[in-house]
């Protein structure tokens, strides 16, 4: 009996072992399937759907140069003599701004003057047939011509009266017609230097001669006005690469003017981008010695034609743009940007978030650690954001790329590590 007992003791004890130790290999397992579906999370970059501006645009480098600009240069070899400015005053037109030794200058605008008078002169008596002595000598020689035509007029008439009573021979009257044929022809030839003393080749020269010294008085004038440098309009004076006593040679910059509360960007656009190019669209200009200011302008010009540049095709754009304060200037590197499209208050995600296939557009939403897919529409983009029309809601969290390099999948689970 006492054995019985013991067997049946033995026997429970033995159960419960059993069932303890199947308790802990159920635990074991449990513990070890969350340990592998806790460690099998994909770790991931995620980003965040947010409402913003987003702005489409085509980005370039330009140079900035001024829209009116005048240019001094030295009109001959000479020194500077005096200097008004400085660099980076604003003038008022027709302010006398620098001089030039101007002695060379008036010596050759006299000796024109002087040419010039010359051959007035010159004209003048060609187209009166002569100086005041010749045209006396040629009157008086016609009036002796004259005489001496009606001399033999008359002597002629006398010797053909002869003739007729046998007094005089048909020899003598055929003399007196000769002389009076002479004395015709000398008429003539005094009344022609009168009246056309000069070939037209003749006149043609002195004429010439008479324009050639107008040219060159024009010049010698010109010349010394511009030994008197003085602002042309209201502007500032940007660049200035002389000083008092300074020698120059004949073209030799002496002065750059401009106002510059405008000014123009001169860029080079990509040939694939100028399709999308249009006159007035707003342009946006930035300056790395100024970061975080932009100056805002409208594009004047699209390309006319397309040029090689380096290793690219490209188009040439100018654009006008507001430099009111004067930070801009001329021959300064800018990065500018042509405004294609700009959208306010609109949803966006990451660029790099959007996947697509047959069935279009579409990210990979995280939801509750796992990756859920969701079709949108998108509209305009940037370089770094795109908008989203429909399909998503604000802050909702997309993956953006796997740490791994690992491929997305909907149902994916998955860790935000950043």
């Amino acid at each position: 009996m006492a054995a019985a007992t013991e067997q049946g003791r033995g026997g429970l004890n033995g159960r419960l072992t059993w069932i303890i130790l199947i308790g802990l290999i159920l635990a074991v397992i449990v513990l070890a399937a969350f340990i592998s579906f806790r460690h099998g999370r994909v770790a991931i970059r995620a980003g965040t759907a947010e409402v913003g501006t987003i702005t489409a645009s085509i980005s370039t480098n330009g140079k900035i140069e001024p829209i009116n600009n005048f240019e001094a240069h030295a009109p001959m070899a000479t020194t500077v003599t005096r200097v008004f400015v400085q660099q980076g005053d604003w003038v008022k037109a027709g302010q006398l701004v620098l001089q030039l030794q101007d002695a060379d200058a008036r010596a050759r605008a006299a000796r024109a003057e002087a040419q010039l008078r010359g051959a007035q002169a010159e004209v003048s008596a060609v187209e009166s047939g002569g100086t005041q002595e010749e045209v006396l000598n040629t009157r008086n020689a016609l009036i002796k011509a004259q005489a001496d035509r009606d001399a033999a007029q008359r002597n002629l008439q006398a010797m053909e009266r002869l003739l007729q009573t046998g007094a005089a021979s048909q020899a003598e009257v055929d003399a007196a017609r000769n002389q009076l044929k002479i004395a015709q022809s000398n008429v003539q030839l005094q009344q022609q230097k009168l009246k056309d003393r000069y070939s037209a080749p003749e006149v043609g020269h002195v004429q010439a001669q008479q324009q050639e010294a107008k040219a060159s008085l024009a010049a010698a004038e010109e010349t010394l006005r511009n030994s008197n440098v003085r602002a042309p309009f209201e502007g500032m004076v940007y660049s200035l690469p002389v000083k008092l006593g300074s020698f120059v040679n004949s073209g030799d910059l002496l002065l750059q003017l401009a106002d510059l509360h405008k000014v123009r960007v001169r860029a080079f656009v990509d040939e694939p981008e100028i399709g999308r190019l249009r006159k007035g669209q707003a342009v946006e200009v930035t300056w790395d010695a100024l970061p975080g200011r932009v100056w805002e302008g409208e594009l004047e010009t699209v390309p006319t034609v397309i040029v090689q540049r380096s290793t690219r095709m490209v188009g040439e754009v100018t654009c006008i743009v507001d430099n009111s304060d004067l930070k801009l200037l001329p021959n300064t590197n800018v990065a500018v940007a042509v405004i294609i499209d700009r959208h306010q208050n609109v949803l966006t995600v990451p660029r790099e978030a959007i996947h697509q296939d047959a069935g279009g557009r579409y990210v990979f939403q995280v939801v509750n650690g796992e990756l859920k897919r969701r079709n949108i529409q998108t509209a305009v983009s940037d370089l770094t954001r795109v908008e989203v029309t429909s399909g998503l809601s604000d802050h909702a969290k997309i993956a953006i790329g796997a740490l791994n390099s690992q491929s997305l999948e909907a149902g994916m689970p998955v860790k935000i590590v950043y």
